[in-house]
C-alpha cells in the first residue's frame, strides 16, 4: 500500500469532503456517519459478529465501540494515527498499522468487518481478501460494505476538503454483482447480503480451511515469534 496514513485526516477530524476517482467519478463520504454512534444499517454488521472481531480501517471507531459494549473481543486497526487516536479517545481498542501487515490473533479472529467501502483498501479487492481470509478462523466470517452499483472499478483515489487535497492513493470500489467473484477468488462463499442504499455482504471461509497458525513452517524472522 501507498497510503501513508494522513490522506483521510480531513474526514476523520470532521470537515466535509469527498472522494474524487481517478475516472472522473466524486464520491461524498459520509463523514457525519463516521463521527456518530453505530445505529441504521450498521446494525446488519454488528449482529452477525458473535466472537473476536478486527475492524479493519476502522476510523474513530463507532463500530468498535458498540462491539466492545456489547462484551465481545474487538481491536479496531487503522494506518491514521488519528483514527486511533479517536477510537482510543471513545474507549475502544486501536492498533495503527497497515492492514496488510502482521496483526495480532492472526487465524484467531472470528470475524472481520470492512466497514464504509473498505474492501477497497490498496485498490486489490482479491488480494485484501486473501489477507483478511489468514486473519480468520476456519468457518469464520467477512462483513463487507459495498456499492450499491457501480460494478467493480479499481484505480487511483484523494481526498478533498474545503482546505486540502490528498495524493492520490490506490482504492476499489466492489458492488454486489461482482462481490461473488471477488469472494471466490479468496477462498470465500457469499453467505449472506443486504440491498438498498447501504449494500453488505457476509462472505464466509471454508471451516475445514487450514488456518495460518496450525501451517507448519519454519520461522524465517526471530520478530515473528513475539506473535
Amino acid at each position: 500500500m501507498t497510503v501513508v496514513g494522513t490522506e483521510f485526516t480531513a474526514g476523520l477530524k470532521g470537515f466535509r469532503c469527498t472522494l474524487r476517482r481517478t475516472d472522473g467519478v466524486v464520491v461524498r463520504l459520509p463523514v457525519r456517519r463516521w463521527h456518530a454512534p453505530a445505529r441504521g444499517a450498521d446494525r446488519w454488521m454488528l449482529t452477525r459478529c458473535a466472537g473476536p472481531t478486527l475492524d479493519l480501517g476502522c476510523g474513530p471507531g463507532r463500530l468498535v465501540t458498540a462491539l466492545a459494549e456489547r462484551g465481545l473481543p474487538t481491536l479496531g486497526v487503522d494506518i491514521s494515527p488519528e483514527a486511533v487516536h479517536r477510537t482510543l479517545s471513545r474507549g475502544g481498542m486501536a492498533l495503527h498499522r497497515d492492514a496488510l501487515t502482521r496483526l495480532p490473533g492472526e487465524g484467531r479472529w472470528r470475524h472481520v468487518l470492512l466497514a464504509d467501502g473498505n474492501i477497497g483498501i490498496g485498490g486489490d479487492p482479491v488480494r485484501l481478501l486473501s489477507r483478511v481470509a489468514d486473519l480468520l478462523e476456519p468457518g469464520g466470517t467477512a462483513l463487507a460494505e459495498l456499492s450499491s452499483n457501480g460494478g467493480l472499478w479499481r484505480g487511483g483515489a484523494r481526498l478533498e476538503s474545503p482546505d486540502s487535497v490528498s495524493p492520490w492513493f490506490p482504492w476499489a470500489q466492489v458492488d454486489l454483482r461482482s462481490i461473488p467473484t471477488i469472494a471466490a477468488a479468496a477462498g470465500f462463499t457469499v453467505r449472506s447480503v443486504r440491498r438498498g442504499l447501504r449494500a453488505f455482504a457476509e462472505l464466509q471461509l471454508p471451516s475445514d480451511r487450514i488456518s495460518p497458525r496450525d501451517r507448519l513452517v519454519p520461522w524465517s524472522d526471530p520478530a515473528d515469534r513475539k506473535w
